[in-house]
């Protein structure tokens, strides 16, 4: 077993948070009223108009990218990152609109950016957005022949009344956790030092995209409307996103999917690995790639709800009134 935790990995959580901390003392001077919510949300929120919002964000891939080099598969990398993005978009209440794609090749490889195209295609029809453009760059010098990185870039809308609010959260209310496809895209350092490159059958589970939740948290919305309370994408910083709903409630997680509810890559690299449980939850999504926040009168319904179309979701806890803190009661996984 590894005792290689995130940080010693090349993945510095704690100073990554800093820094945000830091730029949202700089970026604010850019503000003007008609942003309502700027950095350090699941994605900014930019008023228009009186009737309607714009939501947009934006988010790469990570070092999953490399798992896709030495595989030589790249659709999944292209799902990926239409789903990061994507996914934030929800965090705020905004339905997608539309996708941009910013590609970085050391030499062009047209195979492989095809590759990549064709898996953004995919992403954004299962997401409802219009792929309408993007950049290629060959940077050689900076990116060795056969490397690539990737960025994209999304937008929504949201009328006022679809925009989550802190003020509709009360005390009872519980969290649903959507499950994972897997590790999704964030944990990859860690995890490529894990494995070796000849395990390839372990290696592309590892590649399986990352989740797209927005035909299942839209349908709720419309089935649920306003029990549908906020939502947390579940990435860097694992289990530390839900705080990112309100600062203003604790969170109490009073159960989690055993290891064996998982996808199925969870188990073996689970083993291979020496940390904390809180090292583990706030470094990977634990199985839970997205977590909902419902009334907790309507709770029950929309459990069976999800049970009734095949999805796979459990209740976690419940939020009180605090600071933004997350409390793990008394068990393991």
């Amino acid at each position: 077993m590894s005792q290689v935790d995130y940080k010693e990995a090349g993945v510095d959580i704690t100073k990554a948070d800093a820094f945000v901390e830091r730029i949202k003392k700089l970026v604010p001077t850019t503000f003007n009223d008609q942003v309502l919510q700027g950095i350090g949300g699941f994605a900014a929120v930019y008023k228009l108009n009186d009737q309607k919002y714009l939501a947009s964000c934006t988010d790469g891939v990570g070092t999953k990218l490399k798992i896709g080099q030495h595989l030589d598969k790249h659709h999944g990398i292209g799902i990926d990152l239409v789903a990061m993005c994507v996914n934030d978009l929800l965090c705020v209440g905004a339905r997608p609109l539309f996708f941009l794609d910013y590609m970085a090749f050391g030499k062009l490889d047209t195979r492989i950016s095809e590759e990549l195209i064709a898996g953004m295609v995919d992403g954004c029809r299962q997401s409802g957005m219009a792929l309408i453009g993007g950049e290629t760059a060959e940077m050689p010098g900076i990116y060795k022949d056969g490397e690539y990185d990737l960025a994209g870039f999304s937008v929504g809308e949201l009328t006022p009344s679809e925009m989550f609010k802190e003020e509709a959260m009360s005390e009872g209310d519980v969290l649903i956790g959507l499950a994972s496809s897997g590790f999704h895209s964030n944990g990859y350092s860690l995890l490529r030092k894990l494995v070796k490159d000849s395990e390839t059958e372990l290696l592309e589970q590892l590649l399986i995209p990352t989740q797209i939740y927005v035909e299942t948290f839209m349908h709720l919305r419309q089935k649920f409307q306003s029990s549908i309370l906020a939502a947390a994408h579940m990435t860097g910083g694992g289990i530390h996103n839900i705080p990112r709903m309100s600062e203003n409630f604790d969170y109490t997680i009073t159960s989690w999917p055993s290891v064996e509810e998982m996808a199925p890559v969870f188990k073996p690299m689970l083993q291979r690995m020496d940390l904390s449980q809180e090292e583990l939850f706030r470094t990977f999504n634990m199985g839970v790639g997205l977590t909902v926040l419902v009334k907790k009168a309507h709770a029950e319904a929309v459990m069976t709800e999800l049970k009734g179309k095949n999805i796979k979701a459990w209740m976690l806890g419940h939020i009180t009134r605090g600071s933004g803190q997350i409390e793990m009661t008394d068990w393991k996984l």
